[in-house]
């Protein structure tokens, strides 16, 4: 049985290598370091099966900080997949980065492009196993770093680079918020351990609960904005549009999966005092609410395929939060949202894997560059339709099951208003989701563009494991509830 811990070791040591390659490799086509990078990761992820839920005790001063569960062994393995085909969109993504990348020699910078992904999945695995604030606090400074870097990689672009300053800013206010919300609650309860942190809650005087309260607040803030929770997402449209289409994939995935992992273990210390629990559950539900609404709603006009599946990401946070706003007794909220981000991991990168190859060939993002891909290229076609209509939550799909899990908890939990906001948005999303399989399957090539759209043998491979998974996991969940469940 492979340590957890080794997991993450092995893809830093992945990621130092693929640095020192670049340094020293003085080819102009770098697609070998993607390759490498492609390899080691896949690697990594297959030993993760091999791994599983470990005794910390026998290394005290690694146990306080560190949780090897099953939920952080599940959550590593998210990352690792949305890494893997991260970095397979970043070798299809060569030939667009290239031009926005000024360099004195030919495919210089390339390299970085494909570490940086590489660190930041370390960030995420830490996160996954973070079980106390500063560790929390330092693995999301990991991740939010190279974001800062990759969103604003293509210097040529003033899309990106606009992209890029917005983030950094609104990503340095969400951390002020997030370390503020740390201090209140350490100088309430002198704590800064999740489980410590329980058993001081429970022994907390009433009249320190309101500025307990308020420091969690606080952490709200800055988690809300990485979840791309309303009201902390005005930065989502923007950002993914300007950003290289690869990273706008990988920061809506595995960002807001391991944003929710950290959500789930700081709410339970809270969720545990039959004091605090009510007035979280009714913050988190009016959360729920806002984001369920502004993300549907402001998709529904949207033109541009990126903006589109940037609301989208808005308003599926808004079904987790519905999750987390039903939070009762035992494990089935947590493995609710397990589920649902394992969902949605496989149907936006598939979408976004897609869209590269689409925009390779036609030099845009907008669903008026999908019109008649059905004629251009049929495999393509069907696999963004896959991806369309899991997202909508049409039935057999992994999106479908993910809703129902959701809404299932709702109900046990009677959050009726939840309910009914929910399933008016799932109408709403059906709408714009399947404007995009209108312009593939009704509307006519542009003028000039008729020649077929060519994908290479991993992006095919990619693409039918994706497609695959999303049906296999729409009638057959027990593989993912099974992991969970260890």
């Amino acid at each position: 049985m492979i340590p957890p811990l080794y997991l993450d070791i092995s893809v830093f040591a992945i990621g130092l290598i693929v640095l020192l390659l670049e340094a020293f490799d003085n080819r102009s086509n770098r697609a070998g370091l993607g390759w490498f990078a492609i390899v080691g990761i896949g690697a990594v992820f297959i030993a993760s099966f091999f791994s599983g839920p470990a005794d910390l005790s026998g290394a005290p001063q690694l146990a306080p900080f560190y949780v090897a569960d099953s939920f952080a062994l599940f959550y590593k393995q998210l990352a690792l997949a949305a890494t893997l085909v991260v970095l397979i969109m970043a070798v299809e993504y060569r030939p667009i980065l290239s031009r926005y990348i000024p360099a004195a020699t030919p495919g210089a910078g390339l390299g970085e492009f494909f570490a940086l992904p590489i660190f930041t999945c370390v960030g995420l695995m830490w996160m996954a196993s973070a079980a106390d604030f500063i560790m929390i606090f330092v693995a999301l400074e990991l991740v939010t770093i190279s974001f800062y870097v990759l969103v604003s990689y293509m210097r040529r672009s003033a899309a990106s680079l606009e992209a890029g300053v917005k983030y950094l800013i609104l990503g340095a206010l969400s951390t002020g918020f997030l370390v503020y919300g740390i201090t209140w609650i350490f100088g309430v309860t002198a704590q800064t351990n999740l489980e410590q942190l329980t058993l001081a809650i429970a022994v907390l005087p009433p009249d320190r609960t309101t500025a307990l309260l308020f420091g969690m607040a606080l952490v709200l803030v800055g988690l809300g904005f990485k979840v791309a929770a309303a009201p902390f997402q005005l930065w989502v449209p923007d950002v993914y549009q300007g950003a290289p289409t690869p990273i706008t994939a990988f920061l809506s995935v595995a960002s807001k999966a391991a944003g929710f992992i950290v959500l789930m273990r700081v709410l339970q210390p809270f969720l545990a005092s039959p004091t605090i629990a009510p007035k979280l559950l009714l913050v988190l539900a009016g959360l729920a609410i806002l984001t369920l609404i502004y993300g549907n709603l402001a998709a529904m006009p949207q033109e541009n395929l990126k903006r589109l599946l940037a609301y989208s990401s808005i308003g599926q946070a808004g079904y987790l939060l519905v999750a987390l706003a039903s939070w009762g007794n035992g494990t089935e909220v947590p493995i609710t949202v397990s589920f649902y981000l394992a969902a949605y991991l496989l149907m936006t990168l598939l979408a976004f894997l897609i869209m590269v190859i689409v925009n390779r060939a036609t030099g845009g993002d907008d669903i008026a560059n999908f019109n008649g891909l059905s004629q251009r290229n049929p495999f393509l076609a069907f696999g963004m339709l896959t991806a369309m209509i899991s997202l909508a939550g049409v039935p057999f799909t992994a999106g479908f099951i993910g809703k129902f899990l959701v809404f299932k908890a709702a109900i046990a939990q009677q959050q009726w208003a939840l309910l009914i906001v929910g399933v008016v948005t799932v109408g709403a999303g059906f709408y714009f989701y399947l404007k995009v399989v209108r312009a593939m399957y009704w509307n006519e090539p542009a003028t000039g563009e008729t020649e077929a759209i060519t994908a290479s043998p991993l992006a095919k491979a990619t693409i039918v494991i994706l497609s695959a998974l999303i049906f296999v996991f729409g009638v057959y969940p027990q593989p993912i509830l099974a992991l969970l469940a260890k």
